[in-house]
Formats: C-alpha cells, sequence, structure tokens
C-alpha cells in the first residue's frame, strides 16, 4: 500500500504544475466571455459590470479610403444599447482568442462576427485591454474594426 502511495505521489510530481499565467488567461477569459453572454442576453447590469468606471470604447475603420478613429470616453451609450429591447438577440461570436498578461495588465485579440440573430452583419478584430483590479479584472477598452469584406468563416 506504501508502495503505492509513494508510486502515485511520484508521478503527480511528474505532472507539469498549472502556472498563475494559465489561471489569469483563464480568469481574463472568463470576461470575455462574459461580455459577449451579457450582450446576446441583453443584460446591461452584467456588461456594465465588466466594465472598469473609467474604460472606453474605439472603433478604427476605413471611411472612402480614409483611416478613421472613433473614440467614446465612457461606455454608457454601449451599456444602455445592449440593455435597449430588440427584435434581434445581438451575437458576437469569437474565434482564434489571443490573451496576454502580465501582472495587473492583460491584453486579448481575437476574430469576431456579429449577428443580428441569425443574420450576419460584420466581422472584425477586437482587442480588449484589461486591469486587474483589487475585485477582478475589468475591461479597460475595446478597440474594435469592423468590416464586410473578408468575413467568409464566419458566412461560410
Amino acid at each position: 500500500m506504501r508502495i503505492a502511495a509513494a508510486v502515485l505521489f511520484l508521478g503527480a510530481l511528474a505532472l507539469p504544475a498549472p502556472t498563475a499565467a494559465q489561471t489569469e488567461e483563464d480568469a481574463v477569459r472568463a470576461v470575455v466571455d462574459g461580455l459577449f453572454d451579457a450582450m446576446r442576453a441583453g443584460d446591461s447590469l452584467a456588461v456594465r459590470a465588466l466594465f472598469h468606471p473609467q474604460a472606453r470604447l474605439i472603433t478604427a475603420g476605413m471611411r472612402e479610403g480614409v483611416p478613421t478613429l472613433r473614440a467614446e470616453d465612457s461606455v454608457d451609450g454601449f451599456v444602455e444599447a445592449v440593455g435597449t429591447p430588440h427584435d434581434e438577440v445581438w451575437d458576437e461570436r469569437i474565434d482564434d482568442v489571443k490573451i496576454r498578461v502580465d501582472g495587473p495588465l492583460a491584453s486579448a485579440w481575437l476574430d469576431y462576427g456579429f449577428f443580428l440573430g441569425e443574420t450576419f452583419s460584420h466581422c472584425g478584430v477586437d482587442a480588449f485591454l484589461l486591469f486587474r483590479a483589487p475585485e477582478g479584472w475589468q475591461i479597460v477598452s475595446i478597440a474594435d474594426t469592423r468590416r464586410r469584406e473578408g468575413c467568409e468563416k464566419w458566412i461560410d
């Protein structure tokens, strides 16, 4: 019996230990997933809880061949829009999520396809910046691109 316990103990030591970065990456991913779940549910309180009070939203795009940038110094309009009843569910589907963490700062870069119900609207990239506050990870900013071309993986 002691030999079996010793073998199990030594075997457990050989397994790779989970790292703090893996745990933090999972926590960051949960915030990202939580935002899109709250959007689908139209839950403005859940959306608001994920953002730092000083968070901002940024959209980069092209208009008539010229790069454009729109920044909002508050997420209030977004939170209100999410909570306003819609005819169709706001469904932002994500793929190829890349998360990086360094201490209290994290980023998440991901592809997305946005659907109104089952109808494709647009695609792009979301770039999240998050801060680990005492109460947990909070979104500090989201920058996104929006396009209708090059979205084949979302509409095939």
